[in-house]
């Protein structure tokens, strides 16, 4: 157990800037309430920089009995500090703008039982600290609080993120959803501790592949597997606990809807990828095939199915640009799923990586909508992104270029994670899943060229000629800089694929990554990826 404390600091370094930050958030002086943005910042860069650090030979050794996937926590940890700075940045000006301004005019006095700034911030780190959490996790009951851990700060983050109605119902109805899948999940969650009577990961992964050499996995376990399938679906925003998205995702504030979009759905993959590990890819389906229980297996398929095609077919329907990246969300937890599918090495690796890009992303989407304002309100139509180059021609350009890397177009971020992805499906043996994912892919080119033309091609509108930039300039860093990460992270494809393959060693290379690692100059030799 003291060995595997090493793996939190970061945890513990986030909640110490968890304390700062709620203090902070309360002084008088204007000037700390101001910073604490900025000390987030500061205390998630540190976090990233000390992660690797700590993941040693040495101290991996020493857990790799008693963790799944022991590697999993450095590459994890490394992309949410990575893009959590950003999310900060796209946060910054967000809270207790007008009453801030009453205190600095002198119209108000400060009062801190008004000031909710440091525990916005509070609830975002606590966040984070959930799905860091997630990658330690071997038992039952470690997951479940991770997971809610996770989840719960993002109830208050979306209440408190606009002074609206709106934003209230949205919050409610994401609390309710949420308790209703947490439920769900921890039923399931039950079958299973009775199917193995263990909690322990581990222990059940040995208790599972007992039973699949004696006969297969005996139906508890496979009711209870489904359940809590179907359970954190929630967090993904995988079908069928899909249809809070859109009303939540439109309801909140830019800037919680772009951390809504990653980091919830960061611990949900991580969750079902360590819940799968326990019951493994082999052994199920006879001597020599490869792939999960068939229940199971036929619940994934169903889900990814569903999820990117109705949320392909949904966002071909909308006007609002943020209810558009709901579905687009939700349609690109399907595309995951293939990975999830495919399994082990090739197919989890995928998903990592896709993880990265989708949060660079996505990030970047949300930061252009994030740094429009008209009268103080943001910009929420698709009509009010037209002509968006003719006053904002940097933010229309980050627009454009993020619509192209999430429709998957060459060479940019977006590309590289779809191509790994569908390579890692075609390899399984799931080349129906696959044709089916282009197929949504192609449909998808529909609505995100409407990102990338009103910006670029349409004329302004009187309607769209009212959009200024917020007073505060780091939503704009926040897309510039994603903006490069979607141009330049192709170019070091080399080492982000390596960084990924490192989480899951086998001692075989697949031979569809040998011939795509020669075409990327970067790529690293087989010699140098064998363990």
């Amino acid at each position: 157990m003291v060995d595997k404390l090493w793996f939190l600091i970061p945890e513990m370094w986030l909640f110490v800037g968890v304390v700062v930050i709620s203090v902070m958030g309360l002084c008088k002086a204007r000037g700390l309430r101001n910073a604490v943005p900025l000390v987030v910042i500061g205390f998630l860069a540190v976090a990233f920089i000390i992660t690797p650090l700590l993941y040693t030979d040495d101290r991996l050794a020493k857990v790799a009995d008693g963790l799944l996937i022991p590697m999993l926590g450095r590459y994890v940890k490394m992309v949410v500090c990575a893009v959590g700075i950003v999310l900060t940045m796209l946060s910054i000006g967000l809270i207790d703008r007008p009453l801030e301004q009453a205190v600095a005019s002198g119209r108000a006095r400060f009062d801190p039982i008004r000031v909710s700034r440091g525990e916005y911030f509070v609830f975002f780190l606590l966040s984070l600290i959930g799905v860091m959490l997630v990658c330690n996790a071997n038992d039952l009951i470690w997951l479940f609080l991770a997971l809610e851990l996770t989840s719960l700060p993002t109830y208050v983050m979306v209440a408190i993120s606009r002074p609206s109605r709106k934003a209230q119902e949205a919050a409610v109805k994401y609390f309710f959803l949420g308790a209703m899948s947490a439920s769900i999940f921890l039923y399931g969650l039950a079958l299973l501790y009775g199917s193995t009577g263990t909690i322990v990961l581990t222990e059940m992964r040995d208790a599972f592949a007992e039973q699949a050499a004696t006969g297969g996995l005996n139906r508890l376990a496979l009711v209870g597997m489904v359940l809590a399938l179907l359970g954190v679906s929630y967090k993904i925003v995988a079908v069928p606990m899909h249809f809070y998205a859109a009303d939540v995702y439109e309801g909140a504030a830019s800037a919680v809807t772009a951390f809504l979009a990653f980091v919830p759905k960061t611990a949900g993959m991580l969750a079902i990828i360590l819940l799968l590990m326990t019951v493994g890819w082999s052994g199920h389906l006879g001597p020599g095939v490869e792939g999960l229980p068939q229940p199971i297996l036929i619940t994934l398929w169903m889900m990814a199915v569903l999820t990117m095609t109705l949320g392909n077919v949904g966002a071909m329907l909308q006007r609002s640009a943020k209810r558009l990246l709901a579905y687009s969300s939700i349609a690109h937890s399907g595309y995951m799923l293939i990975g999830v599918i495919a399994g082990p090495t090739l197919g989890i690796n995928a998903v990592l990586l896709y993880l990265l890009a989708y949060g660079v992303m996505n990030t970047a989407a949300f930061a252009v909508l994030g740094a429009l304002e008209r009268k103080g309100e943001e910009i929420e139509s698709l009509d009010d992104l037209a002509g968006l180059r003719h006053r904002h021609p940097a933010l229309a350009i980050v627009m454009a270029i993020t619509a192209l890397s999430l429709v998957g177009f060459p060479p940019l971020l977006g590309f590289l994670g779809k191509l790994y992805l569908f390579m890692a499906g075609v390899e399984a043996g799931h080349v129906a899943l696959v044709v089916i994912a282009l197929i949504n892919s192609a449909i998808s080119a529909w609505y995100y060229l409407l990102l990338l033309g009103l910006p670029m091609l349409a004329m302004p509108t009187p309607t769209s000629e009212t959009i200024v930039s917020r007073p505060v300039i780091w939503p704009r860093v926040a897309a510039l800089a994603t903006a490069i990460g979607v141009v330049g992270l192709p170019l070091v494809a080399g080492r982000l694929l390596s960084a990924s393959e490192a989480v899951i060693q086998t001692d075989e290379v697949s031979p569809m990554v040998d011939q795509f690692d020669v075409s990327m100059a970067d790529q690293p030799t087989e010699d140098q990826r064998a363990p």
